[in-house]
């Protein structure tokens, strides 16, 4: 009995070795595991950030080809400084308003106000207490989320307002308002807390741009014989709709990049077949939105208005963004084709009320926007329509009230528009100097 007893405690003895690799292989997977997930998340913020950027170009095109040929210039200048600007305030002020952690303010109204700070140089391995993405590759993607917002702006006050003035609100949109508003919710503020749900930024980014360039239109007043003294719309056409469609494009293609992107994580197989999800569902709605503004034009016009249906398929995307992880495709193309329809009606409604949107920005971006978030509870079990509602209101009550203040101030304090002379001969001129066609100086 004896030789047995001994072999039964030497066994155990004799397996701890073999149990202390297997824990040491468990944990090295473990640690592997996490690399992964943070080197695979830290590139979709990078891949989903350049996405979004080049929507800037978008912007960018879709305005100069909007615009008449003599403030082309004056609109691509604003749109690159835009940007620029938006990236030194987001990195100064902006990030950290917008997430700020344990550093609120006024908890969960007002962030922090330190300027947003990288990882060193060099970092190795993934210390959990680092998050589950690098900070450089969440700043950069934030930060395009903030541009976006001011150059929805910039396309409804075209043609009638000076450089200078437009980029002074600029600092305040990028720095301030639209930091404190999205830290509601994405910073994990009161909205947040509340229960409201905007995946991708449908009311945080367009309808917050899109209530900004409300107000910068009713301080601002529409353009010199835009309407009647009797009420009637007289059309301006765009100089160039060619680019104005190369815009749309370049807008729909960085889209994936926009709402992809705001899965925020692609460590697993499960967030692979969910960005997957969310492109063909972007893409569906976006789809739908053209189709639906190309037909309803047709009907009620007769001909097709090739503006219409660009700004029906930027209104189908602006419609999906809060939610297009949860649709089927059939859904989704409900909700693209519905947000195609609000522009081809909220257009002639802003004609009527004589306020100038230059480019369609407030029916695409705000209307669509008011669709977008209120139909999240459609396809989400955990949002409420009433929730919904009411984030929408507080966002759009807020960034509206804010900023019309601000362009009053500036209004006041510096004046926002050109004489009526320069505004007739053109910014392009007046403003930067030189002519995007100047082969074409009448425009």
């Amino acid at each position: 009995m004896k030789p047995i007893k001994t072999l039964a405690f030497a066994a155990p003895m004799l397996a701890l070795p073999g149990l202390a690799m297997a824990q040491e292989a468990t944990a090295v997977a473990g640690e592997t595991a996490q690399h992964t997930q943070y080197i695979l998340t830290s590139l979709l913020f990078l891949v989903g950030g350049f996405l979004v950027f080049w929507m800037a170009a978008g912007f960018a095109m879709l305005e100069a080809g909007l615009v008449r040929s003599k403030n082309v210039t004056m609109q691509l200048t604003k749109n690159i400084a835009l940007f620029s600007i938006a990236a030194i305030m987001y990195w100064l002020v902006g990030y950290g308003l917008m997430y700020p952690g344990d550093s609120w303010s006024i908890a969960g109204v007002l962030g922090g106000l330190a300027p947003a700070a990288l990882e060193a140089v060099g970092l190795d391995g993934v210390d959990p207490d680092l998050g589950y993405a690098s900070v450089g590759s969440d700043f950069f993607f934030q930060l395009m989320f903030c541009a976006t917002t001011a150059s929805i702006v910039s396309g409804t006050l075209a043609e009638r307002i000076k450089l200078w003035p437009f980029l002074a609100f600029v600092v305040v949109l990028t720095g301030i308002i639209y930091p404190i508003e999205a830290s509601w919710q994405w910073g994990g503020g009161w909205l947040s807390e509340m229960g409201f749900s905007d995946f991708a930024g449908s009311t945080l980014v367009h309808a917050a741009g899109g209530f900004a360039a409300l107000a910068g239109a009713l301080v601002l007043g529409p353009r010199i014989g835009k309407y009647t003294a009797d009420g009637k719309v007289v059309p301006i056409p765009g100089s160039n709709l060619a680019l104005a469609t190369l815009g749309t494009f370049i807008l729909w293609l960085g889209w994936f990049g926009f709402n992809g992107g705001s899965q925020l994580a692609m460590g697993t197989i499960s967030d692979i077949a969910d960005i997957s999800r969310i492109f063909a569902n972007t893409n569906m709605a976006a789809a739908a939105g053209a189709v639906a503004a190309l037909v309803l034009v047709q009907l009620r016009y007769g001909k097709v208005d090739l503006t219409m249906v660009l700004n029906g398929a930027l209104a189908g995307l602006v419609s999906i963004t809060a939610e297009p992880l949860a649709p089927s495709l059939f859904q989704s193309l409900i909700i693209g084709a519905v947000g195609g329809v609000i522009v081809v009606f909220t257009v002639p409604v802003l004609d009527k009320l004589k306020i100038d949107d230059v480019v369609g920005a407030i029916p695409v971006h705000l209307a669509a926007g008011l669709w977008g978030t209120f139909i999240v509870a459609w396809t989400n079990a955990e949002a409420s329509f009433v929730t919904q509602l009411v984030g929408f209101a507080s966002i759009g009550l807020f960034v509206f009230v804010v900023s019309y203040i601000v362009f009053t101030a500036i209004k006041r304090l510096i004046g926002l528009r050109p004489d009526e002379e320069a505004e007739i001969n053109g910014l392009d001129q007046a403003e930067t100097g030189m002519e995007a066609y100047p082969e074409f100086s009448l425009g």
